[in-house]
């Protein structure tokens, strides 16, 4: 029988990677009242690994959702959020590969920039907090078009 210090190597590779799951980061992001409708599987199938250049996706804690980034400064996203109706808000945005989405775009008044889509059913949700605005212009969100246009547009902004 071996001493109690000395561990054996399958356990020691189970400490190991329990460890490791331990360290991964989780985002916590609020469920939508509609992550269950079919499309929005879609949409988080096609979500992509990073926004511009330096905000990796991470793992979130809920079904629909997707975050980039770091907790506390993390861009995220929730497909099934209800529809917003048509406002002065909004914005068809670009994604440089033709692919428009049309977003409700507003923020509060703790400076989070909200975008939403406009059109789809279900829609979408990017909450963008201050600490990623410090570092980073919004234009990311050209990076969701494939991802967002997974669910077909049924109105435009006017």
């Amino acid at each position: 029988m071996l001493p109690a210090r000395f561990v054996t190597t399958p356990t020691a590779a189970a400490l190991v990677i329990l460890a490791l799951a331990g360290c991964a980061r989780t985002i916590g992001v609020e469920v939508a009242p509609h992550a269950a409708e079919p499309e929005c599987a879609d949409v988080m199938l096609a979500v992509p690994d990073e926004l511009g250049t330096d905000l990796p996706k991470v793992r979130t804690s809920s079904q629909a959702t997707a975050a980039w980034g770091e907790p506390g400064a993390a861009v995220t996203m929730r497909c099934g959020v209800e529809q917003i109706g048509p406002s002065a808000d909004c914005q068809q945005v670009d994604s440089g590969d033709g692919t428009t989405v049309d977003w409700i775009v507003t923020t509060d008044d703790a400076g989070t920039w909200s975008f939403v889509t406009y059109g789809r059913d279900p829609a979408v949700e990017v909450l963008v907090p201050p600490a990623v605005t410090e570092d980073h212009s919004t234009s990311f969100i050209a990076d969701l078009a494939q991802a967002v246009s997974q669910v077909p547009a049924t109105k435009e902004c006017q």
